[in-house]
This record gives C-alpha cells, structure tokens and sequence, in this order.
C-alpha cells in the first residue's frame, strides 16, 4: 500500500471509535468538534465558504476546510459550482445531513438553560435563535414562513412543516413572509427552555405578530 493512502487509512482510524455500535458510528461523522455547528450554518441553506467561516468565529481556515472534506466524505455535505456570473462554489446539505435536524433541535433544548446570562467573550448571530425559536411552533396548523426581528438582527424559520431538503431558516429577512414576528431575546430563550409558550408571550405582549394571513392570524390565537 502507498505511503500516502496507508497514513490516510491510519487517520481514518484514528477518527472512528472503533465499536459496533448506532451511537459511536454518528459520532465517527460528527463528533468532531465544529462539525454540528457547520450544519446548523447549513441547515440555513447552501453557503459560500466565507460565509460559513464568518457565521463560525473561532474556527480557522485550515479546521474549517479539513471539517468541511470530512463531511463531503462522510455523505453530510455536497459541494457545488454556482453559474455564472456568480463563479463561486457552495457546500450543501444532503439528504443525509438535513436528517441531522431533529439531533440539532434536541441539543438546543439541552442546552437553553446554559444561556442564563450571555458572556463577554460569546459571538451571536441572530439566526442561532432559529432553533429554539422553532420548538414553540411545533403543531400550527397552517404553514409558511415567519419573520423574525429581534434587536441582534432579523432571520426567518418555516413554520408548519417543512419540505425534505428545504432550508429550515435563514438570515436576514424573508424574500416573501406569511407573518412577521418581533420579541427580545430574553423571550426567545424563555421559549426554547419550554418556560413559556408562544400563546402566552403573544397574550402578555411580548410578542407583536403582523401579516394577513391564516398563519399570522393563528399565531395571534384567532
């Protein structure tokens, strides 16, 4: 065996747990630190490699792109040439990888009650509150997309259900929304904790719902 592919295959080996076992064989694929935070990036739909490196502050270069061949590898991430004349390239979700979002959406509820109080050394975007946000929309009836203004920035989450392989959400604001909503973050987090439901944070005003809509108006209880 070549030298090169033998220290590939050692590598490899290193990675993996080594067990037969459900558990160790995901975290073979994502374990890795960054790796489940790329695909929360990603769960936004395809991004750039700039775009990513500046939604992951910390991460290197070097971690980023050795991250990202990982996953192509491992079948989570597919990498794509945009045409013309946009000339750039996106990495992606697969099927694969959009089945990372209930994992994703169960972590962000284990960890909600770690965000009592913000540190000064924490970066935050405002499409990480996509996920908590999303687990008290659970069960609406109609559905479409939410806009969402909080004073860290705007970002939208589809609400209702959502397409095999459709972005989740997405940052900045909605090109066409079903329902805008504006909170504060405090209530965000009270949300994603379960301390509080959309209904009574839209009751006790500390959720203004706009739009016309079946949607909008299920979201204000009418």
């Amino acid at each position: 065996m070549p030298r090169q592919q033998q220290s590939a295959t050692r590598s490899a080996r290193r990675r993996s747990y080594d067990q037969f076992c459900a558990t160790a064989r995901s975290l073979d694929s994502v374990g890795d630190r960054w790796t489940l935070l790329i695909v929360r990036e990603l769960l936004a739909g395809p991004r750039r490699y700039t775009d990513l490196h500046a939604d992951l502050p910390g991460v290197s270069t070097d971690v980023l792109a050795s991250r990202l061949k990982d996953m192509e590898q491992s079948g989570l991430v597919t990498r794509r040439r945009l045409p013309p004349p946009a000339a750039a390239s996106v990495y992606e979700l697969t099927e694969r990888g959009h089945g990372l979002l209930p994992v994703l959406a169960a972590l962000a509820e284990w960890g909600a009650p770690a965000l009592a109080e913000r540190r000064p050394t924490d970066a935050v975007r405002a499409h990480w509150f996509a996920l908590p946000l999303l687990r008290s929309l659970d069960g609406l009836t109609h559905a479409g997309v939410v806009e969402v203004h909080l004073d860290e920035g705007e970002f939208h989450v589809r609400a209702g259900g959502v397409t095999a392989g459709a972005a989740v959400y997405g940052d900045g604001p909605a090109a066409r929304a079903d329902a805008r909503i504006a909170l504060d973050v405090e209530v965000c987090l009270a949300l994603g904790r379960g301390e509080l439901t959309f209904a009574e944070a839209v009751k006790g005003k500390r959720i203004e719902v706009s739009g016309d809509g079946p949607l909008a108006a299920e979201l204000r209880g009418e």
